[in-house]
């Protein structure tokens, strides 16, 4: 295997020695065209088993991931490779088995705690957010906790409204940690890469939707680093923004938009903590139209704090007031057709762009 960003040591205030890898320019990653296809699932498994084989300090821990190969059988085979002091079942007790990875954290060791959803993880507030991303600020520096939170996010399709949560806009606000929502099988492997190398609490989003999702992964390994959004599609006439699964919702869009003239950037900012902002304005003062897609509801939503920074740095470049498409104000509808209009589909992107370029 080619490492094409070697991992260096470095020191951190808290945690000593600490190895983390030197990052790439975008250009100069592996190509994301290939023949070697793989699923969603199958890129974090990679990603997860390439760090277990590279620091023993790394485990998996959480509900199902070692007998049963994981509910979504993204853990398949991690328990033959890597036994059952490195890939452990745990009671049905996220706030049990999330405090308990924190302690291990404090204490040298590396954990990716898997919650089933992230619906559960409402359980675990307490440890998640109350204790992880504070840890290195209460004890004055003393105290790390690496560890990467990584799970099932927002509507898994008819679970019902408590199985549905989309946390980001509840858990975004925590300082002290960072949090990471990848679109696509290329991504999802960097970033959780690096989110496993990363010195700092880790909250990673993905989508039950997603994990069936093929694209080419290449066979060399490669990190993406955090607050880096990608360009998925370059035009002119509209910013349009998002993260996670609603980018694919966002390029729908962005089709059917093109078949009307209407050519838009859409940015797939990856990570929430940090958020690439400046990559959000430079497009902005490129079409001076912006339409942010966030699946989480819209009250004191991560939208509603993308355009505020949107007006604070960029105002007077726009031609139109910044518009967002969130989920209906509603708790999630079991109902299949009902679920789908409450989501921010491609018809509502599309209404959105064409409501702020024919202005």
């Amino acid at each position: 295997m080619t490492t094409l960003s070697p991992i260096e040591t470095k020191i951190h205030p808290a945690l000593g020695e600490w190895e983390l890898p030197t990052f790439l320019p975008e250009d100069q990653l592996p190509s994301r065209e290939g023949d070697r296809v793989i699923q969603f699932r199958e890129a974090l498994r990679e990603a997860m088993s390439e760090e277990m084989r590279r620091d023993k300090r790394v485990m998996l821990m959480g509900e199902e991931v070692a007998q049963y190969n994981g509910a979504y059988k993204i853990s398949q085979g991690m328990l033959d490779e890597f036994g059952p002091k490195r890939v452990i079942d745990t009671p049905i007790s996220e706030n049990g088995f999330a405090g308990m990875a924190i302690g291990a954290a404090m204490y040298g060791l590396r954990p990716i705690v898997e919650f089933m959803s992230w619906s559960f993880s409402l359980v675990a507030a307490d440890p998640i957010l109350n204790n992880a991303p504070k840890m290195l600020y209460m004890s004055g520096g003393q105290w790390g906790c690496p560890i990467v939170f990584r799970g099932n996010d927002g509507a898994g399709g008819q679970l019902g409204s408590t199985h549905s949560w989309c946390v980001e806009g509840l858990f975004a606000n925590v300082p002290g940690m960072k949090m990471v929502i990848p679109s696509n099988p290329y991504d999802a492997k960097g970033l959780l890469k690096t989110a496993i190398t990363d010195p700092d609490p880790v909250f990673f989003l993905e989508s039950e939707r997603m994990l069936g999702d093929k694209a080419h992964v290449p066979d060399e390994e490669y990190y993406i680093p955090f607050g880096r959004a990608r360009l998925a599609r370059a035009g002119d006439a509209c910013t349009l923004l998002s993260w996670g699964r609603p980018v694919h919702f966002c390029m729908e869009a962005a089709e059917a938009l093109a078949a009307d003239g209407i050519e838009v950037d859409v940015l797939d900012m990856r990570t929430i903590r940090p958020l690439d902002i400046d990559s959000v304005i430079e497009s902005v003062k490129k079409t001076s139209r912006v339409v942010v897609v966030d699946q989480s509801w819209p009250f004191a939503s991560i939208a509603s704090e993308v355009i505020t920074q949107i007006v604070e740095r960029a105002f007077d470049f726009l031609d139109h007031q910044p518009k967002r498409v969130n989920t209906v104000d509603v708790p999630t509808p079991y109902n299949k057709h009902l679920e789908h209009a409450y989501l921010p589909n491609a018809d509502r992107i599309a209404e959105a762009v064409r409501s702020v370029v024919n202005a």
